[in-house]
Protein backbone atom coordinates (compact mmCIF):
# COMPACT_ATOMS: atom_id res chain seq x y z
CA UNK A 1 0.00 0.00 0.00
CA UNK A 2 2.83 2.13 1.01
CA UNK A 3 4.50 2.19 -2.72
CA UNK A 4 0.92 2.40 -4.35
CA UNK A 5 0.51 5.36 -2.26
CA UNK A 6 3.56 7.23 -3.04
CA UNK A 7 3.18 6.34 -7.00
CA UNK A 8 -0.17 7.82 -6.81
CA UNK A 9 1.64 10.75 -5.42
CA UNK A 10 4.12 11.02 -8.25
CA UNK A 11 1.36 11.11 -10.63
CA UNK A 12 -0.37 13.66 -9.10
CA UNK A 13 2.20 15.46 -9.27
CA UNK A 14 3.04 15.36 -12.70
CA UNK A 15 0.41 18.06 -13.91
CA UNK A 16 1.19 20.36 -11.79
CA UNK A 17 5.20 20.77 -12.65
CA UNK A 18 3.77 20.36 -16.03
CA UNK A 19 1.95 23.73 -15.46
CA UNK A 20 4.91 24.86 -13.57
CA UNK A 21 6.93 24.47 -16.08
CA UNK A 22 4.44 25.89 -18.78
CA UNK A 23 4.31 29.07 -16.71
CA UNK A 24 7.55 29.35 -16.58
CA UNK A 25 7.83 29.14 -19.86
CA UNK A 26 5.25 31.76 -20.51
CA UNK A 27 7.03 34.18 -18.47
CA UNK A 28 10.42 33.76 -20.03
CA UNK A 29 8.53 34.29 -23.53
CA UNK A 30 6.82 37.69 -21.83
CA UNK A 31 10.29 39.33 -20.99
CA UNK A 32 11.77 38.61 -24.04
CA UNK A 33 8.94 39.65 -26.21
CA UNK A 34 8.51 42.56 -23.72
CA UNK A 35 12.09 43.93 -23.77
CA UNK A 36 12.24 43.14 -28.00
CA UNK A 37 9.26 45.19 -28.23
CA UNK A 38 10.96 47.82 -25.81
CA UNK A 39 14.16 47.75 -27.59
CA UNK A 40 12.41 48.76 -31.29
CA UNK A 41 10.32 51.45 -29.71
CA UNK A 42 14.23 52.90 -28.54
CA UNK A 43 15.33 52.35 -31.75
CA UNK A 44 12.48 54.20 -33.49
CA UNK A 45 11.34 57.35 -31.43
CA UNK A 46 15.22 57.97 -30.20
CA UNK A 47 17.22 57.22 -33.50
CA UNK A 48 15.05 56.68 -36.47
CA UNK A 49 12.18 58.38 -36.58
CA UNK A 50 13.51 62.28 -35.46
CA UNK A 51 16.22 61.58 -38.01
CA UNK A 52 13.42 61.08 -40.77
CA UNK A 53 14.93 57.64 -41.45
CA UNK A 54 12.51 54.99 -42.15
CA UNK A 55 12.95 50.87 -41.78
CA UNK A 56 11.13 48.75 -44.27
CA UNK A 57 7.76 46.80 -43.50
CA UNK A 58 4.95 47.97 -42.04
CA UNK A 59 7.06 49.99 -39.92
CA UNK A 60 8.17 52.08 -42.78
CA UNK A 61 4.79 52.84 -43.41
CA UNK A 62 3.90 54.04 -40.26
CA UNK A 63 7.06 56.21 -39.70
CA UNK A 64 5.71 58.21 -43.34
CA UNK A 65 1.72 58.42 -42.39
CA UNK A 66 3.29 59.42 -38.97
CA UNK A 67 5.40 62.33 -40.83
CA UNK A 68 2.84 63.47 -43.44
CA UNK A 69 0.06 63.51 -40.74
CA UNK A 70 1.98 64.51 -37.28
CA UNK A 71 0.53 61.67 -35.85
CA UNK A 72 2.64 59.67 -33.33
CA UNK A 73 4.01 56.43 -35.12
CA UNK A 74 2.95 54.31 -32.43
CA UNK A 75 -0.92 54.89 -33.86
CA UNK A 76 -0.41 53.52 -36.87
CA UNK A 77 2.03 50.88 -35.71
CA UNK A 78 -1.11 49.35 -34.00
CA UNK A 79 -3.73 50.37 -36.48
CA UNK A 80 -1.85 48.91 -39.40
CA UNK A 81 -0.53 45.68 -37.60
CA UNK A 82 -4.09 44.47 -36.48
CA UNK A 83 -5.67 43.09 -39.62
CA UNK A 84 -2.86 40.98 -39.67
CA UNK A 85 -3.43 39.72 -36.13
CA UNK A 86 -6.27 37.97 -37.54
CA UNK A 87 -4.42 36.56 -40.64
CA UNK A 88 -1.82 35.14 -38.83
CA UNK A 89 -4.34 33.64 -35.93
CA UNK A 90 -5.73 31.50 -38.85
CA UNK A 91 -2.19 30.36 -40.51
CA UNK A 92 0.07 30.05 -37.65
CA UNK A 93 -1.84 29.57 -34.61
CA UNK A 94 -2.97 31.18 -31.43
CA UNK A 95 0.05 31.44 -29.62
CA UNK A 96 1.70 33.51 -32.15
CA UNK A 97 -1.14 36.01 -32.55
CA UNK A 98 -1.12 36.77 -28.46
CA UNK A 99 2.78 36.99 -28.56
CA UNK A 100 2.44 39.18 -31.90
CA UNK A 101 -0.62 40.98 -30.00
CA UNK A 102 1.73 41.72 -27.10
CA UNK A 103 4.53 42.58 -28.41
CA UNK A 104 2.46 45.02 -30.72
CA UNK A 105 1.03 46.93 -27.32
CA UNK A 106 3.90 47.14 -25.89
CA UNK A 107 5.72 48.80 -29.28
CA UNK A 108 2.75 51.00 -29.78
CA UNK A 109 3.06 52.37 -25.18
CA UNK A 110 6.41 52.65 -25.75
CA UNK A 111 7.12 54.91 -28.67
CA UNK A 112 3.73 57.12 -26.79
CA UNK A 113 5.66 57.12 -24.07
CA UNK A 114 9.52 57.97 -25.54
CA UNK A 115 8.02 60.28 -28.14
CA UNK A 116 8.63 63.67 -25.89
CA UNK A 117 12.22 62.66 -25.28
CA UNK A 118 14.81 64.25 -27.31
CA UNK A 119 16.83 62.02 -29.98
CA UNK A 120 20.33 61.17 -28.70
CA UNK A 121 21.55 62.72 -32.13
CA UNK A 122 21.40 64.46 -35.27
CA UNK A 123 24.42 63.06 -37.50
CA UNK A 124 21.97 60.48 -39.53
CA UNK A 125 24.51 58.13 -40.47
CA UNK A 126 25.00 57.73 -36.36
CA UNK A 127 20.75 57.27 -36.36
CA UNK A 128 20.95 54.97 -39.16
CA UNK A 129 23.71 52.72 -37.47
CA UNK A 130 22.88 52.92 -34.11
CA UNK A 131 19.05 52.72 -34.93
CA UNK A 132 19.51 49.93 -36.97
CA UNK A 133 21.29 47.78 -34.83
CA UNK A 134 18.81 48.65 -31.40
CA UNK A 135 15.71 47.64 -33.90
CA UNK A 136 16.89 44.61 -35.31
CA UNK A 137 17.66 42.99 -32.03
CA UNK A 138 14.38 44.35 -31.07
CA UNK A 139 12.41 42.46 -33.91
CA UNK A 140 14.94 39.45 -33.89
CA UNK A 141 13.65 38.87 -30.30
CA UNK A 142 10.48 39.09 -30.63
CA UNK A 143 10.23 36.52 -33.94
CA UNK A 144 12.97 33.88 -31.44
CA UNK A 145 10.14 33.83 -28.85
CA UNK A 146 7.34 33.54 -31.26
CA UNK A 147 5.95 36.96 -32.13
CA UNK A 148 5.83 39.19 -34.58
CA UNK A 149 6.13 42.81 -35.18
CA UNK A 150 5.15 43.43 -39.40
CA UNK A 151 2.61 42.27 -41.36
CA UNK A 152 4.71 42.24 -44.12
CA UNK A 153 5.96 38.62 -44.06
CA UNK A 154 1.93 37.31 -43.90
CA UNK A 155 1.05 39.75 -47.10
CA UNK A 156 3.97 37.98 -48.43
CA UNK A 157 2.88 34.18 -47.99
CA UNK A 158 -0.31 35.17 -49.40
CA UNK A 159 0.76 36.83 -52.53
CA UNK A 160 2.90 33.96 -53.06
CA UNK A 161 0.23 31.76 -53.59
CA UNK A 162 -1.11 33.35 -56.47
CA UNK A 163 2.27 34.90 -57.96
CA UNK A 164 5.31 32.90 -59.56
CA UNK A 165 7.81 35.10 -56.54
CA UNK A 166 9.40 33.16 -53.45
CA UNK A 167 8.01 34.73 -50.14
CA UNK A 168 11.58 36.83 -49.94
CA UNK A 169 11.59 38.20 -53.23
CA UNK A 170 8.11 39.54 -52.48
CA UNK A 171 9.32 41.19 -49.19
CA UNK A 172 12.42 42.69 -51.02
CA UNK A 173 10.04 44.19 -53.88
CA UNK A 174 7.72 45.62 -50.53
CA UNK A 175 10.77 46.98 -49.03
CA UNK A 176 12.27 48.42 -51.68
CA UNK A 177 9.43 50.24 -53.34
CA UNK A 178 8.84 51.77 -48.99
CA UNK A 179 12.16 52.43 -48.53
CA UNK A 180 12.31 54.15 -52.21
CA UNK A 181 9.19 56.47 -50.69
CA UNK A 182 11.18 58.09 -48.63
CA UNK A 183 12.93 59.47 -51.08
CA UNK A 184 9.44 61.22 -52.39
CA UNK A 185 8.78 62.25 -48.74
CA UNK A 186 11.80 63.19 -47.00
CA UNK A 187 14.97 63.72 -49.31
CA UNK A 188 17.37 60.88 -51.70
CA UNK A 189 19.88 61.53 -49.02
CA UNK A 190 17.35 60.06 -46.09
CA UNK A 191 16.28 57.35 -48.05
CA UNK A 192 19.78 56.18 -48.55
CA UNK A 193 20.67 56.30 -44.73
CA UNK A 194 17.32 54.49 -44.95
CA UNK A 195 18.72 51.52 -46.73
CA UNK A 196 21.44 51.67 -44.42
CA UNK A 197 19.50 51.19 -41.59
CA UNK A 198 17.47 48.68 -42.93
CA UNK A 199 20.21 46.67 -44.15
CA UNK A 200 21.73 46.83 -40.68
CA UNK A 201 18.37 45.76 -38.76
CA UNK A 202 18.57 42.67 -41.23
CA UNK A 203 22.04 41.18 -40.34
CA UNK A 204 21.09 42.31 -36.67
CA UNK A 205 18.21 39.99 -36.96
CA UNK A 206 19.84 37.15 -38.00
CA UNK A 207 22.28 37.86 -35.76
CA UNK A 208 19.83 37.61 -32.90
CA UNK A 209 17.51 34.75 -34.42
CA UNK A 210 20.51 32.33 -34.58
CA UNK A 211 22.87 33.71 -31.97
CA UNK A 212 26.60 34.29 -32.02
CA UNK A 213 27.43 30.70 -31.79
CA UNK A 214 25.57 29.65 -34.70
CA UNK A 215 25.87 25.75 -36.02
CA UNK A 216 27.59 24.99 -38.72
CA UNK A 217 28.31 21.69 -40.63
CA UNK A 218 31.99 20.57 -41.96
CA UNK A 219 32.61 18.03 -44.60
CA UNK A 220 36.88 17.13 -44.82
CA UNK A 221 38.09 15.52 -47.60
CA UNK A 222 41.46 14.41 -47.07
CA UNK A 223 44.54 11.87 -47.10
CA UNK A 224 45.83 13.33 -43.69
CA UNK A 225 41.95 12.32 -42.33
CA UNK A 226 43.16 10.48 -39.01
CA UNK A 227 45.51 13.49 -38.24
CA UNK A 228 42.81 15.76 -38.98
CA UNK A 229 40.04 14.17 -37.28
CA UNK A 230 42.49 13.77 -33.85
CA UNK A 231 43.44 17.81 -34.03
CA UNK A 232 39.87 18.47 -33.93
CA UNK A 233 39.37 16.26 -30.94
CA UNK A 234 42.07 17.83 -29.03
CA UNK A 235 42.25 21.32 -30.24
CA UNK A 236 38.72 21.88 -30.55
CA UNK A 237 37.32 19.90 -28.22
CA UNK A 238 34.55 18.68 -31.10
CA UNK A 239 33.80 15.07 -31.93
CA UNK A 240 33.75 13.90 -35.95
CA UNK A 241 32.39 11.28 -37.50
CA UNK A 242 34.29 9.39 -40.28
CA UNK A 243 32.06 8.28 -43.44
CA UNK A 244 32.85 6.41 -46.34
CA UNK A 245 33.00 7.86 -50.09
CA UNK A 246 34.29 6.95 -53.39
CA UNK A 247 35.91 9.68 -55.68
CA UNK A 248 33.77 10.42 -58.84
CA UNK A 249 36.50 10.81 -61.09
CA UNK A 250 39.36 8.53 -60.12
CA UNK A 251 36.52 5.87 -58.36
CA UNK A 252 39.05 5.32 -55.17
CA UNK A 253 37.89 5.22 -51.68
CA UNK A 254 37.93 8.27 -49.68
CA UNK A 255 37.17 8.94 -46.13
CA UNK A 256 35.28 11.88 -45.39
CA UNK A 257 35.35 13.82 -42.11
CA UNK A 258 31.74 15.16 -40.73
CA UNK A 259 31.88 17.44 -37.98
CA UNK A 260 29.24 20.29 -36.19
CA UNK A 261 30.91 23.56 -35.08
CA UNK A 262 29.33 26.94 -34.04
CA UNK A 263 30.58 30.07 -36.37
CA UNK A 264 33.54 31.21 -33.69
CA UNK A 265 35.23 28.36 -33.98
CA UNK A 266 35.54 28.20 -37.97
CA UNK A 267 38.46 30.46 -37.80
CA UNK A 268 40.06 27.55 -35.92
CA UNK A 269 39.08 24.86 -38.15
CA UNK A 270 40.47 25.73 -41.25
CA UNK A 271 43.75 26.77 -39.90
CA UNK A 272 43.63 23.12 -38.06
CA UNK A 273 43.32 21.67 -41.61
CA UNK A 274 44.92 24.27 -43.82
CA UNK A 275 48.09 23.24 -41.33
CA UNK A 276 48.10 19.66 -41.99
CA UNK A 277 46.40 19.48 -45.71
CA UNK A 278 46.19 22.38 -47.49
CA UNK A 279 45.38 20.49 -50.40
CA UNK A 280 42.34 18.96 -48.65
CA UNK A 281 38.99 19.65 -49.53
CA UNK A 282 36.69 21.55 -46.97
CA UNK A 283 32.68 22.37 -47.11
CA UNK A 284 31.49 24.54 -44.57
CA UNK A 285 27.65 25.45 -44.41
CA UNK A 286 24.92 26.83 -41.79
CA UNK A 287 22.84 24.31 -39.77
CA UNK A 288 19.75 25.99 -37.97
CA UNK A 289 19.11 23.36 -34.81
CA UNK A 290 21.21 20.42 -33.91
CA UNK A 291 19.94 17.73 -31.41
CA UNK A 292 21.31 15.22 -29.52
CA UNK A 293 24.76 13.18 -29.72
CA UNK A 294 27.47 14.98 -28.53
CA UNK A 295 27.30 18.30 -29.89
CA UNK A 296 26.75 20.47 -26.89
CA UNK A 297 27.44 24.85 -27.53
CA UNK A 298 29.92 26.23 -25.48
CA UNK A 299 29.00 29.19 -23.46
CA UNK A 300 30.26 32.59 -24.69
CA UNK A 301 32.01 35.09 -22.51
Amino acid sequence: MATEQVQYQKKAAMPTQHRRMTKSTLLRRSVFLFIGAALMSVGLEIFLVPNKIIDGGITGISIILSYLTHWQVGIFLTTLNIPFLFIGYKMIGKTFALSTFFAILVMSIGTALLHPVKELTNDPLLAAVFGGIILGIGVGMVIRFGGSLDGTEIIAILVSKKLPFSVGEIVMFFNLFILGSAGFVYSWDRAMYSLIAYFIAYKMIDVTIEGFDESKSVWIISDRFRQIGEAILDRLGRGVTYLEGEGGFTGEDKKVIFCVITRLEEAKLKSIVDELDPKAFLAVGNIHDVKGGRFKKKDIH
